[in-house]
């Protein structure tokens, strides 16, 4: 005799990660709108923006802060993208 008895489906719900708000945090709060998307990034750019902002007057924060926007996208993406992967189905 057979046991045809359906194992409990289990349902996780993740929310993704938006690249748009990730971007807009990011042009708004520099280094701390990427805490959205990611943490060690953040406090990375926070250390380098820190630095380059004291040693060239704020002048070097043109660059890095359009550095920290594309890094707070890209990492945004790559969540969504891992999360997604995670849950394929072969």
């Amino acid at each position: 005799m057979t046991d045809n008895r359906e194992l409990p489906r289990q349902i996780v719900v993740t929310p993704t990660k938006s690249v748009g708000i990730s971007i807009i945090l990011t042009v708004f709060f520099g280094p701390l709108g990427m805490f959205y998307s990611t943490i060690w990034g953040a406090i990375i750019m926070l250390i380098i923006s820190g630095v380059i902002g004291v040693v060239t007057f704020g002048y070097g924060l043109m660059i890095t802060h359009p550095i920290c926007v594309i890094w707070g996208a890209l990492a945004a993406h790559s969540y969504n993208k891992k999360l997604l992967e995670g849950f394929r189905l072969t």
